[in-house]
């Protein structure tokens, strides 16, 4: 079990829109706050990004990505402070005439991604505003904007396909990337790395359902039961139980939000004997019974 990749599935992480730019200065784009996750990233000239305060916008050269996490508005342009409309106006506006002497023609990726649930949530949280990530030759997030580039300056047969699949490597290698260089990754990123306690994770979340013990856990992983216990604390901030009803009560949480699922099926998906057992685990850790939760879902 990848623990990043059964996040993402949870989350049910989805492209949601790409497009392929050709843009001669002046020009500026501004997206909305509300795209939870967004993917910009530059194939030939030269772009620049910001949110407010346009003195602090990061460069974008060839090669060069920037996740941007919802919140803020932000703009991209071919110089910082420049004028930007909105979506609608950008793509409505004249195709671009052949750039004028000492003009630089910029052609630049842009993408956003939806992410569900709590589980998502928690994905995008892990995330400082705006991170800036670079894609050399030989690296593989290279590799696939390139490919993507290609497949967008065109119109193929089962295009829509590729691109689906491709938007799913990007997102995958970006946030894989952009999780190792935050110092505010998640314990559980930072800890599946770590031979010691990972196979107690990916267990756990393989088979949630599962009725674990800490002896069962730490046999996973070689280690007597203190000395798991005791790397498993300094590692995830809780101990092996804790971490397993956090995650059993964020899949509740998820089917509650988004299935139909009885109080019954969710309790045998998720390790409870029964929905009264799950219903009182519920109470305990949000304060209110799972059926309240539900109808006031947003």
């Amino acid at each position: 079990m990848d623990l990043l990749q059964d996040h993402l599935t949870r989350a049910r992480a989805s492209g949601g829109v790409f497009a392929r730019t050709v843009a001669v200065p002046p020009w500026g784009l501004t997206l909305a706050g509300t795209i939870q996750l967004s993917v910009h990233t530059v194939v030939q000239g030269r772009a620049w990004l910001w949110f407010d305060d346009p003195g602090q916008a990061i460069e974008l050269a060839p090669g060069e990505l920037a996740l941007v996490r919802g919140g803020r508005a932000h703009h991209i342009a071919h110089e910082p402070g420049a004028e930007c409309s909105d979506h609608t106006e950008f793509l409505a506006r004249p195709a671009p005439s052949e750039p004028a002497p000492g003009q630089r023609l910029t052609v630049f990726l842009c993408g956003a991604y939806r992410f569900s649930g709590d589980i998502g949530q928690g994905l995008l949280d892990a995330l400082p505003e705006v991170v800036p990530l670079s894609a050399g030759v030989g690296d593989p997030l290279h590799g696939v904007v390139s490919v993507l580039s290609q497949e967008l300056s065109g119109d193929e047969p089962g295009q829509q396909t590729v691109l689906d699949r491709l938007l799913d490597v990007l997102l995958v290698l970006a946030l894989r990337t952009a999780l190792r260089q935050s110092p505010d990754a998640p314990r559980w990123f930072r800890a599946s790395a770590d031979p010691r306690v990972s196979g107690a994770l990916r267990a756990m979340h393989e088979d949630a359902a599962r009725t674990w013990t800490v002896p069962e856990l730490a046999a996973i992983c070689g280690l007597s039961r203190a000395a798991f216990a005791r790397l498993f604390a300094q590692a995830l901030g809780q101990t092996p139980m804790q971490y397993l009803t956090d995650w059993r009560m964020a899949i509740v949480r998820d089917h509650l939000r988004t299935t139909d699922l009885t109080l019954a099926q969710i309790a045998d998906r998720t390790g409870y004997g029964s929905p009264y057992a799950l219903a009182a685990a519920f109470q305990r850790h949000h304060g209110m019974p799972p059926g309240a939760w539900r109808e006031r879902r947003p």
